[in-house]
């Protein structure tokens, strides 16, 4: 099996997590590894349980599938309540990182405990809606955090741009804590507005339809690189 993750810091400055939502499912190992020799640093896993959101995904054992066809780390996002029963699956079948939503965990501290003892990456999930007050005492367990810049439960939908304030705010929280923790924007990302999201302070971008959806994810992927690239310059 591939190394669990990447030390962080050994990661660009700028994190592209193409969403597997959008891919197509009859070739599934073939999507990630052209993803990934595309540019792609993340795989992001979106597991939807038909109950916290309406609509039913994949598993674990998609997870376990895919490991072996990439070394990138893989980025699982639970939309599952409860949660707790499935994050041992998941770190068993090779996933880097779980987040998930604190509304769907009665204790969230331990949640994200339990997902560090598993020894995978651990962050929270932040909904259009939800407010950031969650992180106030976890912040010494978290790794990424995860702002939904549209309502969970589908992919294709439009960036709510609202969302930026609340990457700001939690820019700012991340700023505040010295910590080495990833800021993550899902929801709606293109080449037209990951500029914005970067700006705002993001710097890890799940893409879904914007990428797979595309015939040349390279092309798509390099676009979005020369987008952040004037963010830095």
């Amino acid at each position: 099996m591939p190394a669990r993750i990447h030390p962080l810091h050994a990661m660009p400055t700028f994190r592209i997590a193409p969403s597997i939502l959008s891919a197509d499912f009859a070739r599934l190992g073939e999507e990630v590894r052209d993803v990934v020799a595309a540019g792609a640093d993340f795989i992001h896993f979106d597991v939807m349980d038909n109950h916290y959101v309406p609509n039913l995904t994949i598993g674990p054992l998609i997870c376990e599938a895919i490991r072996p066809h990439v070394q990138v780390p893989i980025d699982v996002h639970l939309m599952v309540k409860p949660v707790d029963r499935i994050i041992p699956d998941f770190a068993k079948a090779g996933a880097s990182i779980i987040t998930f939503h604190p509304e769907a965990s009665d204790h969230f501290d331990r949640t994200l405990q339990l997902i560090r003892d598993q020894g995978c990456k651990a962050g929270l999930v932040f909904n259009p809606g939800t407010p950031l007050h969650y992180l106030e005492h976890v912040m010494d367990k978290i790794d990424i955090i995860l702002i939904m810049s549209v309502n969970p439960g589908f992919g294709g939908q439009s960036f709510i741009p609202q969302a930026l304030k609340k990457i700001s705010a939690a820019r700012k929280l991340i700023d505040a804590s010295g910590r080495d923790i990833l800021l993550e924007v899902d929801g709606g990302i293109k080449i037209d507005n990951i500029g914005a999201a970067a700006r705002a302070g993001a710097d890890t971008f799940v893409a879904g339809s914007a990428i797979f959806g595309k015939p040349d994810y390279k092309d798509v992927i390099d676009a979005m690189r020369a987008e952040l690239r004037q963010v830095q310059a």
